[in-house]
């Protein structure tokens, strides 16, 4: 008897050919993958108002834009870190350097082997979890390994989801974040309307990080925003 494999990992599914999309989508699921998939870049957009994905696989020529030049766009939004393997039908050795200068993180001709695809998956994502001992933003300090926040060098004291707030924060400055996002990574589950524990929460950060010159600010239909004051 076979079992599926486990893993949470969520990837991005970005082809016009929907043969080659839904065969990647199924053996993906198989090695345990949760996969979103997308036949346009509108709907890769749309995806990515809504999730956060581990990974993005992603074609070039797509029936309503270049893939490059949606890849460009994506690092200079707050996806910026989300790990790009291209997957594509464009092979000489041009379109490869293309690609990679591009802001894409590997790249893979068609036709490929699926085990191929699945070892390059694995080693983007294990690639993308390796953060840094300590994250460094004028005036804060953050130590990524024990949890601790300082601001000008006087330990802030933020308790354990403050601090995980205050990270997404300082990796995405000047981003618009939406109180959904924000409460699914900290709190490990939907919000589901219960916006209470974000506020709250929210406004003790703020507390601890006043006179930093760091605000935390929100709009409605944007979300919250960490910007200069």
């Amino acid at each position: 008897m076979t079992t599926e494999k486990t893993n949470s990992k969520l990837v991005l599914l970005v082809e016009d050919n929907e043969k080659i999309l839904y065969g990647n989508k199924r053996m993906l699921e198989w090695a345990g993958y949760t996969i979103e998939t997308a036949l346009t870049l509108a709907q890769a957009r749309q995806k990515l108002g809504t999730i956060h994905p581990d990974c993005i696989v992603l074609d070039i020529m797509l029936p309503d834009g270049n893939g490059l030049k949606f890849m460009k766009e994506l690092r200079q939004s707050i996806n910026a870190g989300i790990p790009v393997l291209l997957l594509t039908g464009l092979n000489t050795q041009e379109d490869i350097l293309r690609g990679l200068k591009s802001g894409g993180d590997d790249y893979l001709t068609k036709p490929y082997d699926m085990s191929i695809l699945l070892a390059r998956l694995e080693a983007l994502i294990r690639r993308s979890k390796r953060v840094p001992e300590q994250i460094h933003m004028e005036p804060f300090t953050l130590d990524i390994s024990s949890g601790i926040a300082m601001l000008n060098g006087s330990d802030l004291l933020l308790a354990q989801k403050e601090f995980a707030l205050l990270l997404i924060f300082v990796q995405h400055p000047s981003h618009n974040i939406s109180g959904e996002y924000l409460y699914e990574k900290v709190w490990g589950q939907p919000m589901e309307g219960n916006t209470n524990a974000l506020k709250s929460t929210i406004k003790r950060l703020r507390d601890k990080t006043s006179g930093s010159g760091w605000q935390i600010t929100w709009t409605r239909g944007e979300g919250y925003c960490f910007e200069c004051e």
